[in-house]
């Protein structure tokens, strides 16, 4: 670091803390002695909670063009492309 960028750093590092200190005094420090209880998961058991496959059923079902459990789609894809 050269003394003109040690200088510039200076003077930003010196309007920073002046910046945190204003904020520092509107910050309501309320009453730091109480801490935090115990923390608890508060998370749900997994659980399954529909017939397994019963999405799929319905979505083959709606499909117009489908084979067994697969549905036939438009092709996108040219194999004979050299691109």
């Amino acid at each position: 670091m050269t003394d003109a960028e040690a200088e510039a750093f200076k003077s930003e590092i010196d309007s920073i803390l002046a910046y945190v200190s204003a904020v520092d005094a509107l910050v309501d420090k309320g009453d730091l002695s109480k801490a935090p209880g115990p923390v608890f998961n508060v998370f749900r058991e997994d659980a399954v909670t529909n017939d397994p496959g019963s999405y799929t059923r319905d979505i083959v079902r709606a499909f117009p063009e489908k084979h067994g459990d697969f549905l036939k789609v438009k092709k996108i894809l040219n194999p004979d492309s050299t691109s």
